[in-house]
C-alpha cells in the first residue's frame, strides 16, 4: 500500500524537523538534520539551508507496519504558496504544524483552506510543548475557533482493549452509527477505530496531538495515528491515470515530470496522453524513463503503481495542475500572484538567452507567468514577494549564469466594462478577407472572459466561429486604460464574414481582435485592482487603532467579534494598501496581534485616476492592438479608425 503525506505549517512551527523525526523513526535516515544546524535531509537546496526555511516541496519515502510512504516538505512562507498549493492535489492526508507558543498563525488559516477545499484529510500536531509560554490548551481552544470545532485531542490511538470514552463522545456527536455505541456501552476498539477512520477521511474529524519535534516528544504516538486513521484513497483497477504537481529539470537540463498515480499501472515506453493544445486536443508521448526520488537522490524504476508519486521522463506537454492517461482534468489553483516585477539584465546578456532561462522557470512554477513586454523591451514576471525575488535571482545565477535583478513588484491591475456594447472589426488587405461582430457584455466578479456565439452557420461557417472564439481565448487581452488583462467580459460572436476564395486563418485572428478593440473603445472601461480578504487577530486596546487603519487603507470591515481578551475583524482591502501591513501590525501590538491574508478576487481599484496616470499607457501606440479596420477599395487596402468603421462592415 502506498500513502502521501504532506507536512504544512507556518513558517518556523517545525514541520521540517517532525518529518525528520519520522524518516529517522522508519529507518529512511541515520541520523537526524536539524534546520537550525543546516542539515535537514528535506531541505537539501543551499538556499534553504542558509535562509533556514522550506523553498522547495520534495519528498522522501519510508516504510512504515507495512505501508510506504512518501513525505513531502511543503514551505511555509506565504511567498511560496503556489509550491505549497501544488503539492497539495496529491495528499493522501496532510499534517499541520502550528506552534505550542504562536498557535494558529496567519499562514495556518491559508493552509488549512487550502486543504479543506481540496478534502484533504487532516491531522493536527501542536509542536514545540518544551518552549517557555507553551499553552496546548489555549492553541487547541484557537484551533477549534478559527479553524474547525471538529479537531479531537488524542495522546495515542488505541489498538486494542475498549475505546476511551471521551473521545467517544465526542465522535459520537458527529456520527449516528457510534452515537448508538455509545448510548449502548459498546466501546469495541476496532468497531471505533473504523469509525474514527470514516470521519477523518470525511472531513468531520481532525484528530490533533502535541510534544516535541525536537524532542522527540510524541513523535511516535502521531506516526501510529496517521498510519491507523488513513487509508489510501486511489485503485489499482483500470486504465492509467495520474495527475501532475510539480515539473523540474535535472542537472542534464531533462525536463522530469513529477505526478501522482491515480489508478491503474505505468510502465516504461508506455505512451501516455498529457497537456492540452489550444483546440482542446492532448499530446500523446512516449515515457522514456521512471524514477522513485528520495531527497535529491533517484532509483530508477520500469513500473509505477496506484498511489505512487513518481517522476517520468519523456512528457515535455503536461504542465503542473493536469491529468495524464485517462484523467484530462485542470486543476484552477487558488494562490495567485498580485504583483509583477521586470527583470534587469546586464547588458551584454542576450535578451533571449535570459526569456528561454525564465521560459523554464515558468514551467516549473507556472504562477511566474513570463511574459515578453514588447513595447517595454522587458522580461516581467508574476511575483508574491520580495523573498521570492531574492530566492529567484540565486537561482537564475546558479542554474543559467546570468546576473539578473528585479524590479520593485508593481500590483497587478486588470480592466473591465461597466455596460454592453458591440464591437466589429474587419480585415481586407489585399487577398485576405475576415469580419467579426461581437457583444461584449460585463460578467460577474472572477469569471474571466467567457465566450459565445449566436451566429447562424449560414451567415459564418462553424469552422470560422470557432476560430473566433478560440483567438478570444488564445492569450490576455490589453485593456485601454492601463494596458492590463480584460477580464469578467462575456464575449458573444453575433455576426461575421468570410470569402469563398481569400479568407484564411489568420484573417480572423485579425478581425477578432480589432473587433475587441473597438468594442472596448466604445465601452465604459473600468481599473480592477487585486484584493485581500483579511482576518486579523488583536488585543482588544488594539481594535480602534486597526480600524482606523482599515478605513484609511479603503477597506470594508465587518463589526468585531470579541473572544476573552482578544477581538478578531474581518475586512475587504486592496492589496496595494495592505500589504505590508503585517509588519506594522506586528510592531504595535508588540507580536500580540495576527493577520492572516487571503486573495480575494478583484475589485474596482480605489485609485483608478491614479493608476492610470502613473502608468501612462498609450493605447495607440500598443504594437498588439489595433482597433482600426483595413478594407479594400481598387486593388489597395485602407485604414479606417474605429468611431467610423462601424458605417464601412459588410455585414
Amino acid at each position: 500500500m502506498f500513502k502521501t503525506i504532506g507536512m504544512f505549517a507556518h513558517v518556523d512551527a517545525g514541520k521540517t524537523t517532525l518529518a525528520e523525526q519520522f524518516l529517522y523513526h522508519t529507518g529512511s535516515i541515520r541520523e537526524r538534520g536539524r534546520v537550525d544546524h543546516k542539515d535537514a535531509f528535506l531541505d537539501s537546496h543551499e538556499i534553504e539551508r542558509e535562509r533556514g526555511i522550506t523553498v522547495f516541496a520534495d519528498q522522501a519515502i519510508m516504510t512504515y507496519n507495512g505501508t510506504t510512504y512518501t513525505v513531502v516538505d511543503t514551505p511555509g512562507h506565504a511567498d511560496f504558496s503556489p509550491e505549497m498549493e501544488r503539492a497539495i492535489s496529491v495528499m493522501d492526508a496532510a499534517i499541520v504544524v502550528l506552534s505550542a507558543v504562536e498557535g494558529v498563525q496567519g499562514h495556518t488559516e491559508t493552509v488549512w483552506r487550502l486543504l479543506r477545499a481540496s478534502g484533504v484529510p487532516i491531522f493536527l500536531f501542536i509542536n514545540k510543548t518544551d518552549r517557555v509560554g507553551a499553552d496546548v490548551a489555549r492553541v487547541l481552544a484557537e484551533i477549534r475557533r478559527d479553524l474547525s470545532p471538529d479537531a479531537m485531542m488524542l495522546d495515542q490511538v488505541p489498538v486494542a482493549g475498549e475505546w476511551p470514552e471521551e473521545s467517544a463522545a465526542f465522535m459520537a456527536e458527529r456520527d449516528e452509527v457510534l452515537l448508538e455505541r455509545y448510548m449502548a456501552g459498546d466501546f469495541d476498539v476496532a468497531a471505533w477505530l473504523e469509525g474514527a477512520r470514516k470521519l477523518v477521511a470525511d472531513g468531520r474529524l481532525f484528530p490533533c496531538m502535541s510534544g516535541s519535534a525536537l524532542q522527540d516528544a510524541g513523535v511516535r504516538e502521531l506516526l501510529a495515528a496517521l498510519d491507523a486513521l488513513t487509508e489510501a484513497r486511489w485503485g489499482e483497477e483500470g486504465e492509467f491515470a495520474g495527475r501532475v504537481y510539480k515539473i523540474r529539470h535535472d542537472p542534464n537540463g531533462t525536463r522530469v515530470t513529477f505526478a501522482k498515480a491515480l489508478r491503474g499501472r505505468l510502465r516504461v515506453r508506455d505512451e501516455l496522453a498529457g497537456g492540452h493544445e489550444p483546440d482542446g486536443s492532448r499530446t500523446t508521448e512516449k515515457i522514456t524513463a521512471l524514477r522513485l526520488y528520495n531527497g535529491t537522490k533517484f532509483t530508477p524504476v520500469e513500473e509505477v503503481r496506484a498511489g505512487q508519486l513518481f517522476a517520468a521522463v519523456g512528457l515535455s506537454a503536461a504542465a503542473a495542475g493536469e491529468g495524464i492517461g485517462a484523467s484530462g482534468e485542470r486543476t484552477d489553483y487558488a494562490v495567485k500572484p498580485t504583483m509583477r516585477s521586470k527583470v534587469n539584465l546586464p547588458p551584454h546578456v542576450p535578451t533571449k538567452e535570459a526569456l528561454r532561462a525564465f521560459r523554464l522557470l515558468e514551467a516549473e512554477d507556472p504562477s511566474l507567468a513570463v511574459q515578453w513586454e514588447e513595447t517595454l523591451q522587458e522580461i516581467q514576471l508574476h511575483v508574491m514577494g520580495s523573498i521570492q525575488l531574492d530566492v529567484l535571482s540565486r537561482v537564475v545565477r546558479e542554474r543559467f549564469g546570468l546576473a539578473a535583478a528585479f524590479g520593485q513588484p508593481q500590483i497587478l491591475y486588470q480592466e473591465s466594462i461597466a455596460a454592453s456594447v458591440t464591437g466589429s472589426g474587419h480585415f481586407e488587405p489585399l487577398g485576405h478577407y475576415a469580419e467579426v461582430h461581437l457583444r461584449l457584455e460585463p460578467g460577474e466578479r472572477g469569471s474571466g472572459l467567457q465566450v459565445a456565439s449566436e451566429c447562424h452557420p449560414d451567415m459564418l461557417p462553424v469552422q470560422f466561429q470557432h476560430l473566433v472564439l478560440q483567438h478570444l481565448l488564445e492569450r490576455d487581452h490589453h485593456g485601454l486604460l492601463t494596458g492590463s488583462p480584460v477580464t469578467d467580459i462575456k464575449a458573444t460572436l453575433i455576426k461575421g464574414k468570410a470569402h469563398n476564395k481569400h479568407t484564411s486563418g489568420g484573417d480572423f485572428r485579425e478581425a477578432t481582435f480589432r473587433a475587441l478593440r473597438q468594442g472596448l473603445e466604445k465601452a465604459q472601461n473600468v481599473l480592477l485592482e487585486p484584493v485581500y480578504e483579511a482576518k486579523i487577530k488583536v488585543p482588544l486596546a488594539q481594535v480602534g487603532r486597526v480600524l482606523s487603519d482599515l478605513q484609511q487603507a479603503y477597506g470594508s470591515f465587518d463589526p468585531p467579534e470579541t473572544t476573552g481578551e482578544h477581538a478578531i475583524i474581518t475586512a475587504r482591502v486592496p492589496v496595494a494598501t495592505f500589504m505590508h501591513y503585517g509588519e506594522e501590525l506586528a510592531s504595535f501590538t508588540q507580536g500580540k496581534g495576527t493577520l492572516a491574508l487571503a486573495f480575494a478576487g478583484y475589485d474596482r481599484c480605489h485609485n483608478a485616476e491614479e493608476v492610470i496616470a502613473r502608468r501612462g499607457y498609450n493605447k495607440q501606440a500598443d504594437p498588439a492592438y489595433s482597433s482600426t479596420s483595413i478594407f479594400c477599395a481598387k486593388g489597395q487596402g485602407y485604414p479606417v479608425p474605429w468611431d467610423e468603421a462601424d458605417a464601412h462592415m459588410h455585414v
